[in-house]
Parts: structure tokens; C-alpha cells; sequence
């Protein structure tokens, strides 16, 4: 069965070193999964269009279709590769605003590979300091090679290709390992019009 691997990317520009490095990731996660005879679809998700929409979600409550849309991609996906900037020693608050309003449960034993841009090495420690524990506490299982990229690392430095090829392959193993994530059909047990009548 096809699995389909969903892509967060929080680049603010177009193009975006953020989106770029998402690409190379997931490149070399599809063609690891391809190695192990698993056939897999790609979705990609780029924050910079959902801004206002998630303004609007963390006042409302509510996602509107749009972002709905990309929150189904992500949460039902069989595996994330998310992707951010580094702004003030951290993710970008377009990244964590994200995972902010999706369910605390929505990547509970997800597989996932992480990501992060900035101007210099410096920043990487935000790698393991900042989104490691965030997905954690959202119950993720996150490859262990997570992947930073700086302005200089793009030169053709064979070092980031190398990580990207383990970062890619170690996802994918846990890809292969799992069974397809379910698809949760929203019409396959309806709320009975009595109740929602009787606002129950």
C-alpha cells in the first residue's frame, strides 16, 4: 500500500533555503523507501500561505477550510518532514503556531524528520534544544539525525549531503517498519441528528 509522507516547510521567502533543504530531505527519503520496495506520495505544506489562517485559528478556535486542509495532510499522513528557520535562537513562530493548533494527540507515534535554516552554525544547536523537545511532547517519533543548514553549508558541501542521505534513510527505515498509517473516514460513524438537535 502507497504511504504518503507529508512536508512542512516555514520558509518566508520564495525561493527559501527552508523549502530547499524540505526538498533535498525529502528526496532522499523517497528514494530510500524506493530502495525498500515502498511506494510513497508527497504533500507538501508551505506555512508562508496559511499566515492569516492561523492568526485567525488561534482566535476563533477553528481552522478555516484551507488550513483544514493541511492539518488533514500532516495528521493523516504516514510520516513528517518539518522544516523551519531560526529566528531569535529558535523556531520560527509561523513553525510553532502550526503545531500549536493541531491536536495534542494528531502525532502521537508519527514518524518525523527535522529541519532548520539559518545564516550561521551557531544556530544549530536549536536542532536539539528547541524542536527536539517540541516534538517529543508531542509524542513524535523523530529520526536521530536531524539536519541544520547554514548559508555556507550550500557550496556543494559534501558534509550536508551526507546528512541528508542518513536523515532520509533513517526515516525511512521507520517508514518501512510500520504499518500504513489508518485513514480515518469523518462519515463512517455520524452524529445522529437527534442528538445534534438536542445539542448533545
Amino acid at each position: 500500500m502507497k504511504r504518503t509522507l507529508a512536508v512542512v516547510s516555514a520558509g518566508l521567502s520564495v525561493p527559501s533555503s527552508t523549502r530547499l533543504l524540505a526538498d533535498r530531505l525529502t528526496t532522499a527519503t523517497v528514494e530510500a523507501l524506493r530502495e525498500r520496495g515502498v511506494e510513497v506520495s508527497v504533500e507538501v505544506v508551505e506555512l508562508r500561505e496559511h499566515a492569516r489562517d492561523l492568526a485567525d485559528n488561534l482566535v476563533t478556535g477553528f481552522p478555516n477550510e484551507a488550513l483544514r486542509h493541511s492539518v488533514d495532510t500532516v495528521t493523516g499522513a504516514d510520516a513528517l518532514i518539518a522544516v523551519t528557520p531560526v529566528f531569535a535562537a529558535s523556531y520560527s513562530g509561523l513553525f510553532k503556531t502550526f503545531f500549536d493548533v493541531l491536536d495534542k494527540d494528531a502525532l502521537t507515534a508519527k514518524p518525523t524528520l527535522l529541519g532548520a535554516t539559518a545564516g550561521t552554525a551557531r544556530h544549530s544547536l536549536v536542532l536539539e534544544h528547541a524542536m527536539r523537545p517540541l516534538f517529543a511532547y508531542l509524542r513524535a517519533v523523530v529520526a536521530p539525525t536531524a539536519v541544520f543548514a547554514a548559508s555556507e553549508d550550500w557550496g556543494g558541501d559534501e558534509a550536508l549531503a551526507d546528512r541528508v542521505r542518513r536523515a532520509g534513510t533513517e526515516l525511512a527505515d521507520l517508514i518501512a517498519a510500520r504499518p500504513p498509517a489508518a485513514r480515518v473516514d469523518p462519515f463512517a460513524d455520524p452524529t445522529p441528528f437527534e442528538t445534534l438537535l438536542h445539542g448533545a
